[in-house]
């Protein structure tokens, strides 16, 4: 399980777990004789775009005896080859900014800790201001909201944090780690957001001859338009490995996408599934995010314009990650809920600590804060329905807190699947909005849908 341990304040959970427990094994069924692997495989040149079977020679152009996708045979058996996830996006052995001792999450004191905080922010910024007007409005209201929400998030991460380290799952000495790069490899190029623009040239697609649904199989042939144009469903209890612009991606079990940017969304609703729970990263609009040109942004109308009311089932559990700035916290709450007609339940954080248990950055720091903002609410609609799927089910506690050690990769949120697990009856239909990676039983959508299935980010092991 994901989860490591469960208190009153929240769970710690443990994301790398979560990952290498989605099944990403190649099946049997992938080997044929004569050692080569397949796996399905979209491929791009110059002249046209079409899907093919995508051949694997038993040695890698590194020399290795194997390479991504490929099956290894020992003594006469074919052996299952698995994915797991890479240990150093997760070896966050430190914090980024380290806290001051008084600031430290095992030794100072909350309440003059906050006080000392708040002193020292007041003249760093009136020092390097030199005005009259101190903190800006923005600047105001988040210090209000940490105000607010400051003891919360520091005595229950202390105390998920304890269990931690009693536990050993959580450690002081960093003597058992290695001392590996946290880098991203160079050479892997997410060209997915592109491929979507790519799209929107091809010719257009009469629905009436169109399938609904893509199903991956072991050999198949179809045109490029069909993966970027329909959902794209892995039912098989294993995984696959598609190829996408001659980049290499594992699908989970179990798992459904669509590949598309928002003007696209159409086939998502061609799906005809209604969600019990919709999970919504949006690609928030602000100010480092225009400065490094790192992904899109959207506006608050544009968010608005998604068509949650035609996903949502009756009484729908509705997630949104919210940055800190509080006027997105604001939207969230006074415009988009009430436009979704979404009732606002609870605010969640979740909180990011080291593997020693060490916040991140500093709880009070002036700009970047440890935490992320989670807002749940639900569709509201026909009482009854609403009473019956709720039957059996916890009630949304209005604060709790979701501390894990963070990846590396950029905006690689944690799972909530197993956090949401009491609060939803079992076997519900879920869909992530603006996803980057997949999971085993949920939709998900997005134009970087497959960013983080890159197989670059995996370590191929042999099972025994």
């Amino acid at each position: 399980m994901s989860v490591v341990h469960r208190l009153t304040a929240g769970w710690l959970v443990d994301h790398l777990s979560f990952i290498n427990q989605c099944g990403y094994e190649i099946s049997d069924s992938f080997a044929h004789p004569g050692g080569v692997t397949y796996s399905t495989s979209v491929t791009s040149t110059e002249d046209c775009h079409s899907v093919s079977t995508f051949a694997a020679t038993p040695s890698s152009s590194d020399g290795s005896p194997y390479g991504p996708g490929d099956a290894i045979e020992t003594e006469g058996k074919r052996a299952r080859m698995r994915y797991v996830f890479r240990e150093e996006f997760f070896d966050v052995s430190k914090p980024h900014i380290p806290a001051a001792p008084e600031e430290q999450l095992c030794q100072g004191c909350p309440e003059v800790s906050i006080f000392f905080s708040f002193c020292c922010c007041f003249l760093l910024i009136l020092q390097k201001r030199k005005r009259k007007c101190v903190f800006n409005q923005g600047e105001l209201d988040a210090l209000e909201y940490h105000s607010k929400v400051r003891k919360l998030i520091w005595e229950g991460t202390l105390h998920l944090v304890q269990e931690g380290l009693k536990s050993g799952f959580l450690h002081h000495s960093t003597a058992k780690l290695s001392c590996r790069k946290n880098n991203v490899p160079q050479h892997i190029v997410c060209g997915l957001a592109e491929l979507c623009e790519m799209a929107k040239q091809f010719p257009s697609v009469n629905e009436s001859d169109h399938q609904a649904v893509y199903v991956l199989e072991e050999e198949t042939s179809s045109a490029e338009q069909d993966l970027l144009s329909c959902v794209t469903e892995n039912s098989s209890n294993c995984a696959k490995i598609i190829v996408l612009m001659g980049q290499k991606y594992l699908v989970p079990p179990k798992s459904s996408f669509l590949l598309s940017d928002i003007s696209c969304l159409q086939p998502l609703l061609n799906y005809k599934k209604k969600y019990d729970v919709i999970v919504i990263d949006p690609p928030w609009e602000n100010k480092s995010v225009k400065r490094s040109n790192r992904y899109s942004h959207l506006s608050s109308w544009q968010i608005k314009q998604i068509p949650v009311p035609a996903l949502a089932a009756p009484n729908c559990l509705v997630v949104t990650w919210v940055t800190n700035r509080q006027k997105h916290l604001r939207f969230v709450k006074d415009e988009l809920y009430p436009h979704w007609s979404v009732k606002t339940l609870a605010e969640w954080h979740w909180v990011k600590i080291t593997t020693a248990g060490e916040f991140v950055l500093p709880l009070d720091s002036l700009h970047k804060k440890p935490y992320e903002v989670l807002v749940l609410g639900r569709v509201q609609g026909d009482v009854k329905e609403a009473l019956r799927k709720s039957e059996g089910v916890l009630p949304i506690p209005e604060h709790q807190l979701i501390v894990s050690i963070p990846c590396n990769l950029h905006s690689h949120k944690p799972p909530l699947a197993a956090v949401l697990a009491e609060f939803i009856k079992p076997d519900v239909e879920c869909l992530e909005l603006f996803a980057r990676n997949l999971q085993p039983g949920w939709t998900s959508w997005g134009n970087e849908v497959l960013k983080f299935q890159h197989i670059d980010y995996f370590t191929l092991v042999q099972n025994e």
